[in-house]
This record gives C-alpha cells, structure tokens and sequence, in this order.
C-alpha cells in the first residue's frame, strides 16, 4: 500500500475508535504509519480525508462480514415484493450490531455538517450515491441500469427508511422498529391506497 491508502486505512480506524471531531491529524499519521504533509498532498486536508475514510466505511457496510444487506444467500423472494422488502430491512438490522459505529459517525457529522461545508459537500455527493447503491437490494436492476426518477424516487424512499431506522436503533434498540413491523406498516398504508 502506498501513503494514500496507508492514510485512508489509518483514518478509518481513527473515526471508529475516536469518532469526527476528536480526531487529529497527528492522530491519523500515527495511525497509518505516514506523516502530515501526506495528509495534505494526497487529500488536501484531514477534514477531507477523514470525509473520503467515513464514505468507505459507508461503502464496506453492506459488505460487513461478507454477508451484505441484501436478501440472505439463497433467497427466492421476488424483487419488488413484501417479502423481499422485509428480508433486505431485517438483514440491515441484523448488520447493526457490527455497523453501530459507523451510524454514530453517520449522525456526528450530520449535526456538524454547517460548520465544515468542505465535508458536507462530499458527504451530499455520498448521498447521492447511496440512493442508487441500496435499490439494487429491492429491485435486482445493477445500479448501472437505475434510471434518474427510480433513483430519485425509489431510492429517496429507502434512503429515508434507512436513516430513520437506525436514529431507532441508535437511540433504543429495544423499542426500535423490526423489519416485520415496518413490512406491516407499509402493507397497511399501500393496501388502502391501491383500492382507489
């Protein structure tokens, strides 16, 4: 690995055990094995590459002890069904437990988004990306396919699911959400819809 990775794999560390705000640069460098002005050459500051570090730890999520999010090895629901939207959301919140460090970044950063637009900039292009990398668990088409509105809206609406199922899972997980309860409340509000 060269100094780039080294700092991006050191950075990485460095947010999990130490979280956005209480890491330095110093921290980082003795971390990776690098030193400052590498910090500054390969990501122009450590606010940038602590950003680029949360957006892997993001990316490596779904991938968290090779599992993935999507539906459990073997599975035969049909994309677009309940059953595959209650097996993707309880295979998300199986992942929790693993995943609990890089949801309290998630939320550190988002209250101190206003003071580092640098960041915040990234972490909104991140986003963005995010949208299209979670409907392929729900729709089996490759994230290459996706087209604009699915993205925009289908996307949008998983992405909102996520992020207010983990604030629950952060802030209590006994009283959290289950995946068969968010799939009986969608089946409850959908049912009445599509009689109209």
């Amino acid at each position: 690995m060269g100094h780039r990775e080294d700092l991006l794999e050191g950075a990485k560390r460095c947010l999990l055990e130490k979280g956005f705000a209480r890491t330095t640069a110093r921290d980082i460098v003795k971390e990776s094995g690098t030193n400052l002005a590498s910090i500054g050459y390969h990501y122009g500051s450590k606010d940038a590459l602590l950003a680029q570090a949360y957006i892997a730890l993001v990316e490596s999520m779904g991938e968290a002890d090779g599992a993935g999010w999507g539906p459990r090895e073997g599975a035969v629901t049909p994309a677009g069904s309940l059953e595959r939207f209650q097996e993707v959301w309880a295979a998300v919140i199986d992942a929790m437990p693993r995943t609990r460090g890089i949801w309290m970044l998630s939320f550190e950063l988002i209250l101190m988004g206003d003071r580092m637009p640098e960041v915040r900039k990234l972490l909104i292009e991140a986003q963005e990306q995010g949208r299209s990398g979670i409907l392929p668990m729900f729709n089996d088409i490759p994230e290459a396919e996706l087209d604009k509105e699915t993205v925009d809206t289908e996307g949008r609406f998983y992405q909102t699911l996520l992020n207010g199922l983990m604030v629950q899972w952060l802030f209590d997980p006994d009283s959290a959400t289950s995946a068969e309860r968010l799939t009986e409340g969608l089946r409850r509000i959908i049912g009445p819809a599509t009689r109209t």
